[in-house]
């Protein structure tokens, strides 16, 4: 297993952009161990009202997301950057087992370890119903 996740701090716009794309991308693969392998053994986790510290947090969380919300797809966009930190605005659509889509959107506030890992992330998400011909992703 890898220590080092890259791109590593100091970010750069380009960098940070790099970043957000590569967790875009491993979040779509919907795969919660590899997700979660790009966050600090003791990562830390607000989740809407939910609070989530750890890798095998992380990985349940993911597990039971995915199992709910499906055909899932996210769409992450860069906000802002400083130093070891990246702020982004996306948005995902699913639906539930019921059938009723969703498109969720949100902010959410990266903290990033030395190594590229992300040992803190807030997310802010608002779910707003949506007609299947309405989808956008």
């Amino acid at each position: 297993m890898s220590d080092k996740k890259l791109p590593i701090p100091p970010f750069t716009e380009e960098s940070a952009k790099i970043k957000i794309k590569l967790a875009e991308d491993a979040w779509n693969s919907q795969d919660p161990i590899a997700v979660s392998l790009a966050y600090t053994v003791d990562s830390e986790w607000r989740n809407r009202s939910q609070f989530i510290t750890g890798r095998a947090e992380i990985q349940k969380f993911l597990k039971d997301k995915w199992q709910n919300e499906l055909d899932y797809q996210l769409k992450k966009e860069y906000w802002a950057h400083s130093h070891n930190r990246i702020a982004v605005r996306f948005e995902y659509e699913y639906r539930n087992r019921s059938g009723q889509w969703f498109r969720a959107y949100g902010n959410e506030n990266w903290e990033f370890n030395e190594n590229g890992l992300m040992r803190k992330r807030y997310a802010s998400i608002n779910d707003l119903p949506i007609h299947e011909k309405d989808r956008q992703l």
